[in-house]
């Protein structure tokens, strides 16, 4: 589904979207402004790209970011859930990762992103690992139609 469809299907639903992105820098929320009419479901997002930011405006717990890492699924979480209040959305998705093409490790390599989907009754975490091989743009990009699918997803069962 692209992301015409999905503003199309969040119109329907009378549903509300909000993201929190750090390594997407704003993707998402480009590719929801493009479309027309999509004033009426995007509430607003942030680039929460420093750990101070995921801490001070999305409410990550500091604890979380030293225990866990920013890219963590229980960052993520916490990422979706402070996006979810501060913008007061039916519907918030994080996103946290390495998007390359330095910053990875054996743990945590290029291509490690957690994306959240946080609803009124759900919270969903989900790791993706997307190819650097077209480097971090490809990386960006794979993540963004990910994102697409879930959200397509979600609202077929919403």
């Amino acid at each position: 589904m692209s992301y015409e469809n999905i503003v199309y299907a969040l119109n329907e639903k009378g549903l509300t979207v909000t993201f929190a992105e750090s390594c997407t820098g704003g993707y998402l929320a480009k590719m929801i402004t493009d479309i027309p009419g999509s004033s009426s479901v995007f509430k607003g997002s942030l680039v929460a790209y420093a750990n101070e930011i995921k801490h001070s405006l999305l409410c990550v717990k500091q604890e979380t970011l030293d225990l866990f890492g920013a890219v963590s699924p229980q960052s993520a979480r916490e990422m979706a859930t402070g996006a979810k209040m501060l913008f007061n959305a039916d519907i918030a998705v994080s996103v946290t990762g390495i998007a390359g093409p330095g910053g990875g490790s054996a743990e945590k390599p290029v291509g490690l992103v957690y994306v959240c989907i946080a609803t009124k009754n759900t919270e969903k975490v989900y790791r993706l690992m997307a190819s650097d091989k077209n480097g971090r743009c490809g990386v960006r990009s794979a993540v963004v139609e990910q994102v697409g699918r879930l959200l397509t997803e979600l609202l077929k069962n919403e």
